[in-house]
């Protein structure tokens, strides 16, 4: 009797934009503040502002992230915002990793399904 193979489905593309840990955060963090300015940002992130500015030109260029400059007393201040582009692309990223992993269908075995039940 020959052997029958079970096709199994294809693996999730995750969006290599946001599969970079960094704009994850990002991504993320605008996603719950709704807009932050650079400083904060930074501030939450922990990061430098050479490597926050090359990652939010990143969102930006791919429509991800919006920015909004407004002028008022003192220094200009710039506002960036998670766009519905951006917000669809983490909403798929996030579904796209549930669909990896092994969670909440009773096969979480093993080393990752003992660290995450705690």
């Amino acid at each position: 009797m020959p052997a029958t193979t079970r096709a199994t489905p294809p693996m999730e593309v995750l969006d290599p934009l946001l599969h970079q840990p960094l704009r994850t955060q990002l991504a993320a963090f605008l996603a719950g503040a709704g807009e932050a300015s650079f400083s904060e940002l930074k501030q939450n992130l922990g990061v430098s502002d050479g490597n926050l500015e090359s990652h939010l030109k990143k969102l930006i260029a791919a429509d991800y992230v919006s920015l909004r400059r407004s002028e008022g007393p003192g220094r200009a201040q710039t506002r960036y915002t998670l766009t519905p582009t951006g917000l669809d692309a983490l909403q798929r990223y996030i579904q796209a990793l549930q669909k990896l992993l092994p969670l909440g269908d009773g096969r979480s075995s093993g080393a990752l399904g003992d660290a995450l039940a705690g």
